[in-house]
C-alpha cells in the first residue's frame, strides 16, 4: 500500500502482467486468423447449407471476437486501475456488460440456427437436384 492508503501494484508485477497481456492479444489474433480461414472452408457445401453454415460460423466468430476483445480491454483496464475501488467498479461494469452481450448473442444465434433448421427441413422442389 502507498502512504495514502491506496493499494498499488508493484512495477515488476505490472510489467509481467503487461507482457502476458500482449502475449494473450497476439495469441487471440492468431486464433482469429485461423477461425476466419475455417469459416471460409465451408464454401464447398451445397448452396443453402453453405449459406446457413457460413452465416452461423461468421456470427460465432464475430461473437467470439467481440467477447475476447471485451475481455482483453477489461484486463488492460485492470492493469491501469489505481486502487481496489476502481478494480471493483471495472469488474462490476464488465460482468454486467458481458451478461447483456451473452443474452443478446444467444438470442441472435438461436434465431439464425432456427432459420437454418427450417431451411434444411424444407422439401426440395422438383427443379432442385
Amino acid at each position: 500500500m502507498s502512504d495514502d492508503g491506496r493499494f498499488e501494484i508493484p512495477k515488476e508485477m505490472r510489467s509481467m502482467a503487461e507482457a502476458s497481456f500482449e502475449q494473450a492479444r497476439q495469441t487471440f489474433e492468431k486464433f482469429l486468423s485461423s477461425a476466419h480461414q475455417a469459416a471460409g472452408s465451408f464454401e464447398d457445401r451445397g448452396a443453402a447449407a453453405r449459406t446457413n453454415v457460413k452465416d452461423i460460423g461468421s456470427k460465432a466468430v464475430a461473437f467470439a471476437e467481440k467477447n475476447v476483445q471485451t475481455s482483453l480491454d477489461y484486463a488492460q483496464a485492470l492493469l491501469k486501475a489505481k486502487d481496489l475501488t476502481e478494480v471493483m467498479r471495472l469488474h462490476s461494469e464488465y460482468v454486467q456488460g458481458q451478461m447483456r452481450a451473452l443474452a443478446e448473442q444467444a438470442s441472435e444465434m438461436g434465431q439464425i440456427v432456427s432459420r437454418a433448421a427450417m431451411d434444411a427441413a424444407k422439401p426440395k422442389s422438383s427443379g432442385e437436384a
